[in-house]
């Protein structure tokens, strides 16, 4: 437990002791502010039954920017240390590769967390502007932030893995938003397909935007939460024996 905390420790610095993570901490709050925005601006068009984080999370706003945050947070992660030699140098001190890539997991995940506090301060000026309390209740509230670490705790994941396939921040960038793009997309099928595609519940298993959806509509589905924490740790899985390989050549 000591080695993961003095790992973490370092990981999690490195977003605040860099430009870096308060680049993307003041993009991630400026694009959530944008999100409710357009959220108020629908609600004063016409009364909504929907709730205000409902809107803002299904807004186009929120998607463009929202699976793009996964790249920026993971990409440096593995593959920094490998362009500077120093993965080796890690690999063959006294740690084990999983208390290094949980570490380096966690610390990303942490704060990816804390990218969602403002939301609290919007709400906040949601009431100083509107002179009424935001039209949600503390279980649409709680239910969102669930479906946010869930999705979040999955494709951190694939990033941890993609940093670790190159040496090249962009080549596993471009790896991980290859994967959540496509796995964005499937959520779609339905769509297109109609229900009477045999396999179609699949591609509803697999829909971010459903999960979202029903999340913040105050819903909490078991199903989406075995999806996804299975899935980060099938990810984590591959990541832990990509490195375990890598100190076997080491």
């Amino acid at each position: 437990m000591r080695v993961f905390f003095i790992l973490f420790s370092k990981e999690f610095k490195n977003f605040f002791l860099t430009p870096f993570g308060w680049v993307i901490l003041g993009l991630v709050s400026l694009m959530q502010g944008l999100s409710m925005t357009t959220a108020m601006e629908k609600m004063k068009d016409a009364p909504l039954s929907e709730n205000f984080l409902f809107i803002a999370f299904s807004s186009p706003n929120f998607w463009f920017y929202f699976l793009f945050i996964f790249p920026l947070l993971t990409m440096r992660l593995f593959a920094e240390e490998q362009k500077t030699g120093t993965l080796e140098t890690l690999m063959t001190a006294p740690v084990t590769s999983s208390q290094v890539v949980t570490s380096k997991y966690m610390a990303a995940f942490v704060f990816y967390a804390l990218l969602w506090s403002p939301i609290l301060l919007h709400l906040k000026i949601f009431t100083a502007v509107t002179g009424n309390p935001p039209p949600l209740e503390m279980g649409h509230l709680i239910s969102s932030y669930v479906i946010l670490l869930l999705i979040g705790s999955f494709l951190l994941a694939i990033g941890c893995f993609a940093s670790t396939l190159s040496s090249s921040q962009i080549v596993s960038g471009i790896i991980t938003i290859a994967i959540i793009v496509i796995l964005f997309f499937l959520g779609f099928v339905p769509y297109y397909t109609g229900e009477g595609f045999q396999a179609v519940s699949v591609f509803h298993y697999v829909a971010m935007q459903e999960h979202l959806s029903l999340f913040t509509r105050g819903v909490i589905d078991s199903r989406p939460i075995v999806y996804y924490l299975s899935m980060a740790a099938f990810f984590l899985f591959l990541t832990n024996l990509t490195l375990d390989f890598r100190r076997w050549k080491s």
